[in-house]
């Protein structure tokens, strides 16, 4: 489950990234009232962490496999 939240803040961060990087905008800062507010600075703080968190996929074993039956 940590790691489904972890992507789909990765994935927030990405399109927020995405809309700074295309249009100038920054959606997280216009939706949360800026940059330097609160609620921003802790979803910019959450994002940071689940990308942290993420790193850690590259390195684990797929729990799943795919047998030939």
């Amino acid at each position: 489950m940590l790691d489904i939240i972890a992507l789909i803040l990765v994935i927030i961060g990405g399109i927020n990234w995405g809309s700074i990087g295309i249009f100038q905008f920054d959606l997280v800062a216009w939706i949360f009232g800026g940059q330097a507010a609160l609620v921003s600075r802790i979803i910019y703080t959450l994002v940071g962490i689940a990308a942290l968190w993420c790193i850690s996929l590259l390195f684990r074993e797929n729990r799943f496999t795919h047998t030939d039956e």
